[in-house]
């Protein structure tokens, strides 16, 4: 018989033993989950246009969300994408900074006279733990007109010139103080600044060009021992010289093909004409005979 359970046992509350699901990336349940919640997401229509019908927008959207310890639908409708680029609004920056408990809320120091290329403003805040004051960088109108942030097409520094020196401030000293904020993303309002669209619907990403026009080095380049650059030939990507032979380095002169490699691509020339000035095939008939099929070249 089956011995009797005790009445102390009976009563012992039971231990649930499943286990709580993160969701996430790099976890198969994690990422279910993940995928589960932006499904509901992607279906919604409270959510910006990007993320409709979109799972893995919202997806990566979730993960900023949980990694920034926001509500997921403030980070989506705070998330821009600026011509493939995305950056946050400026305006959930300074929310971010006011509302993490290390600073005080930020304020703004004006100087100059209207107009002037001095005119411009700085942020500021103080810090709790230490009582310091916190100053970021000044943008005053000679930088935004070095920058040519005024002369983009439907450029807001032309009509709303304060509000964009406030978004301008507070992301210069988001950037110095508190750069885990905006996990290395610009603000959307950065990024229009440098994208200049013109009337026909292209646009030209200033940071892309300048990437583009980096001087760059080849593999060959590299010392595979030290890791050091050794000699920089060819450094721009475009640039149109013809290749050195290594061999030759020291005069200069162009690369020659030896004479059996000439043999060689001579033959190869040879067999490919050959190939194609062949004048017949022949293919087997449908009753087994062989038949005489005129080639394309006659």
């Amino acid at each position: 018989m089956n011995a009797p359970v005790p009445v102390a046992q009976l009563k012992q509350p039971q231990v649930n033993s499943t286990a709580v699901v993160q969701a996430g990336f790099f976890d198969l349940q994690g990422f279910e989950l993940l995928q589960r919640v932006a499904k509901a997401f992607a279906s919604s229509s409270l959510v910006p246009q990007q993320y409709q019908g979109n799972v893995a927008n919202c997806m990566i959207a979730l993960n900023l969300a949980r990694r920034l310890n926001a509500d997921e639908l403030m980070v989506m409708q705070n998330l821009y994408i600026v011509h493939g680029n995305p950056g946050w609004s400026a305006k959930f920056l300074i929310a971010c900074v006011n509302s993490c408990g290390r600073y005080e809320s930020l304020r703004y120091e004006w100087r100059g006279q209207a107009g002037a290329d001095d005119y411009g403003c700085r942020a500021w805040t103080i810090e709790k733990s230490t009582g310091e004051k916190l100053f970021g960088a000044w943008v005053d109108w000679k930088m935004v007109k070095a920058e040519g942030w005024n002369k983009k097409n439907g450029s807001k520094w032309l009509t709303m010139a304060d509000q964009m020196f406030i978004y301008r401030s507070a992301a210069f000293w988001q950037r110095g103080y508190a750069p885990e904020i905006s996990m290395g993303l610009s603000t959307a309002e950065e990024l229009v600044d440098v994208v200049d669209v013109r009337n026909d619907g292209s646009f030209t990403v200033t940071t892309e060009t300048l990437r583009q026009d980096m001087p760059r080095t080849t593999a060959a380049d590299v010392d595979e021992a030290t890791g050091e650059i050794t000699q920089p030939s060819n450094q721009l990507t475009n640039d149109p010289s013809p290749t050195v032979d290594t061999q030759a380095g020291a005069t200069g002169a162009e690369w020659q093909p030896s004479d059996a490699e000439l043999a060689e691509i001579h033959a190869r020339e040879m067999a490919e004409a050959n190939a194609e000035s062949s004048a017949t095939t022949t293919t087997q008939a449908p009753a087994g005979r062989r038949t005489r099929v005129q080639s394309s070249m006659e």
